[in-house]
């Protein structure tokens, strides 16, 4: 062959090539973007087509005119198939594609469990179900899900009600029942989040009564400072009905905390211990704001606290 033809055929060849490489990259593209495996599958025999015969071609091994029409056919062939491709309905072309369809569907229902969403796994199953006839596959897929969803279920639920028994022993009741009514709404189906209420209410019924036996037997016993403390705590359980029966024993024991208080103050005035007197008075106020003798500790507090960082200072 003149050089010169050799070099018009080596051009147009190369052009060939170009233009059929192109076009491989173009199918691939499009069934990338409509999510088409057939479409994208052939671009990707296109591209190995040209990527195993342009070495051959150029190497001499074979008549570029036979690889050159070879190669337009088997592009007139893709082409032709994605027509084909193209004319038929959405429901024919996933009756074609419907065992790759099958191993999407189930990729993505495996996915969703992996991360917890069995609602989302579970309208997946109904469409391997309903919409491709796969209701073997589904129905294990299902059971699976059961399975799975019922054991995360349990774990939360167990981890939930730990939590609720945590603020019970906190004694945190408000906050406890919360919890119990949250626990109600993510799992009303479960038998352990019935009830969980009158846990609350025994447990603190009983602490109540816990209260009570100890505040007298400590007025009892006249240990003054601790039912002052129990008494303190006892009013937030007590309705106003409940407290009557305590008033007497309450009245007692305010009187006595009172006379204690003012027998340590005047004891620390006497001593010149300005400031146990300025703490023991400031406790007066807190515990008997209306009373008299926090109007009169009111009255020298002043003095005793220059008394008190006098007396530091030296």
């Amino acid at each position: 062959m003149p050089p010169a033809d050799r070099k018009e055929t080596t051009g147009i060849i190369i052009a060939s090539y170009v233009v059929a490489g192109l076009l491989a990259l173009v199918l691939l593209g499009y069934g990338a973007w409509r999510n088409d495996v057939a479409v994208s599958a052939i671009g990707v025999l296109g591209l190995i087509v040209v990527g195993a015969s342009a070495p051959f071609s150029f190497a001499g091994r074979s008549d570029p005119k036979d690889d050159m029409l070879s190669l337009l056919h088997e592009i007139n062939h893709s082409i032709q198939r994605l027509c084909d491709q193209q004319s038929l309905s959405d429901d024919a072309r996933r009756v074609l594609n419907r065992d790759n369809e099958r191993q999407l569907l189930k990729a993505a229902i495996d996915q969703d469990m992996r991360q917890g969403d069995y609602e989302a796994a579970l309208v997946l199953v109904h469409e391997l179900a309903e919409r491709f006839g796969y209701r073997a596959d589904a129905e294990e897929m299902r059971t699976r899900i059961e399975a799975e969803r019922s054991e995360q279920v349990e774990t939360d639920l167990s981890n939930a009600v730990a939590q609720l028994d945590g603020l019970i022993t906190q004694r945190r009741w408000d906050q406890a029942r919360t919890e119990a009514d949250r626990i109600g709404r993510l799992f009303p189906n479960a038998r352990r989040s019935k009830g969980l209420m009158g846990r609350i209410d025994h447990a603190f019924g009983q602490y109540r009564l816990d209260l009570e036996r100890r505040f007298l037997q400590a007025a009892g016993e006249e240990r003054i400072d601790e039912a002052m403390t129990l008494l303190t705590e006892l009013d937030a359980y007590l309705s106003v009905h409940e407290a009557e029966q305590f008033k007497e024993v309450a009245r007692g024991v305010i009187g006595k905390a009172r006379e204690n208080l003012g027998a340590q103050f005047k004891l620390a005035l006497r001593d010149h211990q300005y400031r146990k007197a300025v703490v023991v008075g400031q406790q007066i106020i807190e515990q008997f704001p209306n009373s008299r003798m926090a109007d009169e500790v009111r009255s020298m507090l002043d003095d005793l606290l220059r008394r008190a960082a006098a007396a530091d200072a030296l």
